[in-house]
């Protein structure tokens, strides 16, 4: 089976790595996303993302074809939180998350192609995320790393930006960008567990 990521994200990667699935190939889509401002629009992202991969990858010349892909956004009263456009920005999206709940969606969409036939499955997660009380030089100290200026919110539960929250409701790899528990039941919808677990042990193959 040829298995694909449609990401850049290294995080993506690393997550798939985590659960065993190590046999796939990276394609980052080109495609213009929407801005969300609400919920589905996340949605609409991860199966435009899924669905570009797709088509270019002339499914029909491959046996089995499973595409992977996700989108990530941040809510703060019902405001989305992109990407930082620069420092200064990245501040002013700090300074709001600080004492703060937020929302962090994630959607997943995945495409199977096996002879005769094409699967595909959409979802949606959310995680509740509680910031602790961010002072100035807290916050020139993480920009400073680099880290908040590519990441949706200005910030990643993953790296040092961890340090920062106070309190979590939902699940951590929602937050990270690929949630692994509805990836595994998707995997089992669209292929069967057998399969699923065989390719989470490392088989499957490209």
């Amino acid at each position: 089976m040829r298995i694909i990521l449609a990401s850049s994200s290294p995080r993506r990667r690393e997550i798939l790595n985590l659960i065993g699935l190590k046999s796939f190939e990276v394609y980052p889509p080109r495609v213009k996303e929407i801005v969300p401002k609400t919920p589905f629009d996340v949605k609409t992202n991860a199966l435009k993302k899924a669905k570009w991969v797709y088509k270019r990858l002339k499914p029909f010349k491959t046996k089995e074809l499973l595409v992977i892909a996700s989108d990530t956004a941040v809510f703060v009263n019902g405001q989305f939180l992109g990407k930082p456009k620069n420092a200064k920005e990245a501040k002013k999206f700090l300074k709001y998350l600080s004492n703060r709940w937020h929302t962090v969606y994630t959607a997943l969409a995945v495409i199977y192609r096996k002879p005769l036939k094409v699967s595909r499955k959409l979802t949606l997660s959310k995680t509740e995320v509680k910031f602790k009380p961010l002072t100035e030089k807290e916050i020139d100290w993480y920009i400073s790393t680099g880290e908040p200026l590519d990441k949706a919110g200005a910030y990643g539960i993953q790296g040092y930006g961890a340090i920062f929250i106070e309190e979590l409701r939902g699940d951590y790899f929602t937050v990270m960008g690929l949630p692994v528990k509805e990836l595994y039941e998707t995997l089992k919808e669209l292929l069967n567990m057998q399969k699923t677990l065989q390719l989470l042990n490392g088989g499957g193959g490209i």
